[in-house]
């Protein structure tokens, strides 16, 4: 290349980086003046001006300015946009977004798309379609795309065989070295990225892996067997994705392989997925714990009344219990109208701390770090710390209700309700969801309830029943 295309090249580059520097913030967000530059050219028609105020942005960040239009301006914007909107544009989109859009497109334009796409990601544009259109886009797919669809869908939903992709480079350990350079180099058929290439023996079995710098810093004469590194986590092909990312976490993985009942390697998993499910994970257990639904601004907004309405029903349920538990002292109340005062600090404390508690809990029990070995110590640690946060927040409580109602009994009656209702909300929040996880049931969703009900119900009768014995009035 001669000097002047070199500097030809070198400011196309250079222009490419200002425009899209110019439209994404220091926080790698969209500006809202691009944003606003670029909807005012799709209204107007000029799509030419629209293209090429896009072009430059990275296909994440063309969804991204997809899904920050308003839902009626996006069908417009993406026609504007033909030949930006990639399947790599897709693959990046907010599911509901996608999903809208994709209602517009025919089953051919989907197969199309479906085909350019790495297995996982043609498997995630898809697997949501009512079944007549799933059915309608794998039988205008070509075979060998079709078919892997077909079988990554048998597998359970966020499992490794939905997440894998089934393109990777495989090579016997009788090879030299030469002989895999000669074929990644000959053969077309090749996934585009790979770190690593999987050793098999004859039945298709994984035996080791040898790194792409491995196999370039070594001498072309030496046997696949010689360098390869025997040791090497293995994903089975029905492994829940949560427990996938918490093997590259603890790994340190960048890519492995996945392999079936039989132990035969059938597709491998890359980092770059599983960045993707922490972040997704992390979220859903996050909302799960307040019963928000998927908790996505772009989720229709039907199905987000009814999935917090749900949850709202069930707490107002247990809300009524504790109101139950006040009716049986509601004489004692009208008495003593102090004891309404004092109510709702010991029950909000005690909530306060079960989530504390619980929150440690479900994260535990979500990372591996709390198993059946370690539970009872793991209980004991929260009960010494429920003990000493109740006499602390206790005395803090006696101390000052003695200050203002020179009340020796309604005082010590504070201090004992203070701690039991710790201690109740220490235990509720590492039992029940440990509870929940024993019964195969998912500790985030509903761990929230039943311990704001404890820490409520109890609260109320530990405080208003200590006030009945100790007769105050």
């Amino acid at each position: 290349m001669s000097e002047s295309e070199n500097s030809a090249a070198a400011a196309e580059v250079e222009e490419f980086d200002a425009a899209a520097s110019s439209a994404i913030d220091e926080e790698d967000r969209l500006r809202p003046e691009f944003v606003e530059r670029v909807l005012d050219a799709v209204e107007a028609g000029d799509d030419e001006t629209a293209r090429e105020l896009v072009a430059p942005l990275h296909p994440a960040d063309v969804a991204d300015l997809i899904e920050l239009a308003a839902r009626d301006e996006r069908e417009g914007l993406v026609k504007a946009l033909a030949g930006i909107v990639s399947p790599d544009v897709l693959a990046e989109m907010n599911d509901f977004v996608r999903e809208d859009l994709l209602d517009e497109l025919e089953p051919q334009q989907l197969a199309d798309i479906a085909g350019q796409l790495e297995t996982d990601d043609a498997v995630a544009l898809i697997e949501d379609l009512d079944r007549d259109d799933q059915q309608a886009v794998l039988r205008a797919m070509e075979p060998d795309d079709r078919a892997a669809i077909e079988e990554a869908l048998t597998y359970p939903d966020e499992s490794a065989g939905r997440l894998m992709q089934r393109d990777l480079v495989a090579v016997p350990e009788h090879w030299k070295v030469g002989q895999v350079i000669d074929y990644l180099r000959s053969t077309e058929e090749l996934p585009t990225d790979f770190w690593e290439v999987f050793v098999v023996d004859p039945g298709h079995h994984p035996v080791g892996t040898c790194k792409l710098s491995t196999i370039l810093r070594t001498p072309r004469t030496r046997l696949v067997s010689e360098i390869m590194q025997r040791e090497q986590t293995l994903i089975p092909v029905d492994m829940d994705q949560e427990d996938v990312a918490l093997r590259f976490q603890k790994y340190a993985l960048v890519s492995a392989a996945v392999v079936d009942g039989v132990g035969r390697l059938v597709g491998m998993i890359t980092v770059d997925d599983i960045v993707h499910i922490i972040q997704e994970e992390a979220g859903e257990d996050v909302l799960r714990l307040s019963q928000a639904g998927d908790g996505d601004i772009n989720e229709p907004l039907r199905r987000t009344v009814q999935s917090r309405m749900w949850w709202l029903f069930i707490n107002l349920g247990t809300e009524i219990l504790s109101v139950v538990v006040i009716g049986f002292y509601q004489d004692l109340i009208a008495k003593l109208v102090v004891l309404a005062i004092l109510m709702p600090v010991i029950t909000g404390m005690g909530g306060n701390a079960g989530t504390q508690t619980m929150a440690v809990t479900v994260r535990a029990l979500a990372t591996g770090q709390l198993t059946s070995s370690n539970t009872w110590r793991m209980i004991l640690r929260e009960w010494w710390i429920a003990s000493a946060n109740g006499w602390g927040l206790g005395v803090i409580m006696l101390v000052g209700v003695q200050l203002i109602y020179h009340d020796w009994g309604l005082s010590l009656v504070t201090l004992l309700a203070m701690i039991l209702n710790s201690l109740n909300a220490g235990l509720s929040g590492v039992l029940i969801p440990i509870g929940l996880d024993k019964l195969k049931i998912d500790p985030a969703v509903v761990s929230t309830i039943f311990v704001t009900t404890m820490t409520d119900t109890l609260g109320f009768f530990f405080f208003l029943g200590l006030a009945a014995a100790f007769g105050l009035h």
